[in-house]
């Protein structure tokens, strides 16, 4: 088996982007497609980290990490995570989502935070694999 490299992405590449427009709508049907511009934003911004799977100089999963501090201390949340369909059940989730746990401790946060939708049953057993604990909690969203 292949194995999977996990890096931070450094530079707003047209393979990366072209990775962001293959990936993302396996995630979501109703984003739209990102420019290199709001690429090159979020690698840029400090408090975010887009963490970049590769396997066999492919890219074949994205996660999005960004931490940042609140007055009860420094948290951090993962967004995003998205596998190609071709790549799952290979350990590109769990390198990804271990990447960001390494790196959200490593930066001072007390803790990390994501969501996932019920119907994505094999990523929801990933997250408890890993040790996330399901949260008895309301999410709201504000749609602006």
């Amino acid at each position: 088996m292949t194995s999977v490299t996990v890096a931070p992405a450094s530079a707003a590449t047209a393979e990366l982007l072209a990775a962001f427009h293959r990936l993302i709508p396996q995630l979501s049907s109703s984003s739209t497609p990102i420019s290199t511009d709001q690429l090159a934003e979020m690698i840029a911004a400090e408090s975010t980290t887009i963490f970049v799977a590769t396997k066999e100089q492919e890219i074949v999963g994205l996660l999005t990490l960004v931490v940042f501090r609140i007055p009860t201390g420094v948290r951090a949340w993962i967004e995003d995570v998205v596998v190609d369909e071709s790549a799952r059940g290979h350990g590109v989730g769990e390198a990804l989502n271990r990447a960001a746990l390494d790196d959200a401790r490593r930066r001072g946060a007390k803790t990390v935070d994501l969501t996932s939708r019920p119907s994505r049953a094999a990523a929801n057993r990933l997250y408890q694999r890993l040790g996330f604990v399901a949260r008895e909690t309301n999410v709201y969203r504000y749609e602006l």
